[in-house]
């Protein structure tokens, strides 16, 4: 099966980025494991919802048809996910509202328990302060990229 050594990075790109050969791979794959192809076809439909210019009441339609067809197809993968859409369900259509995510938040508090651990041992505050700041915006004063 090394035909298959490292297919799970074709699965995280559409299927219209991916060239004629990786294409070719993954139908093969797709023949081996009908229920991976169920399953990737299942997440681009949710992707063209979500790239799709919809309002809040089309969005709630069109994920609550994707929730349906994804369970009664019986992909089993998705069951903790749509339990996460069914109980915040309100809450991540408000996506649709004016297309804003919680992402910059979510990656704030990523950066910042990172910079926590690595500031493990600094005893002095200011220091802690500066460290932060210059994680979070040092970058830019140096006209550099973060890592």
């Amino acid at each position: 099966m090394d035909q298959f050594k490292n297919v799970h990075g074709l699965l995280r790109h559409p299927r219209a980025d991916l060239t004629d050969d990786e294409r070719r791979i993954l139908n093969r794959l797709f023949v081996h494991s009908p229920q991976i192809k169920d399953a990737h076809d299942a997440c681009e439909a949710l992707t063209v919802i979500d790239e799709s210019p919809l309002s809040t009441g089309q969005g709630k339609r069109q994920i609550c048809r994707w929730m349906r067809q994804v369970s009664n197809r019986g992909i089993r993968c998705f069951d903790r996910f749509l339990g996460t859409l069914r109980t915040h369900f309100t809450e991540i259509t408000y996506y649709f509202v004016n297309r804003q995510t919680s992402g910059f938040v979510e990656g704030l508090n990523s950066k910042l328990k990172v910079l926590k651990r690595r500031c493990y041992g600094i005893t002095n505050l200011a220091h802690l302060y500066q460290r932060v700041y210059s994680d979070l915006n040092g970058y830019a004063r140096f006209g550099a990229e973060p890592i």
